[in-house]
């Protein structure tokens, strides 16, 4: 990422001039969460109604990782 001065000649943008976009933190933390709730284990967790392909999938994922 280029920036133009006015002199004409361009530099780069580092250190606290680059914005890092929302999703970078986003992800992350989305992440974790995720593999936490897996980590956790059926026991705690509570389904809300919803595809029971999906939980038997995700019950595979649990069984398969070596916990």
């Amino acid at each position: 990422m280029s920036v133009r001065t006015r002199s004409g000649t361009s530099t780069t943008a580092t250190g606290a001039d680059t914005l890092l976009p929302w999703w970078v933190l986003a992800l992350p933390v989305a992440a974790f969460t995720a593999l936490l709730l897996l980590m956790t284990g059926p026991g705690e967790a509570h389904a809300t109604g919803g595809d029971p392909k999906v939980g038997r999938f995700l019950e595979q994922v649990r069984q398969t990782l070596p916990l």
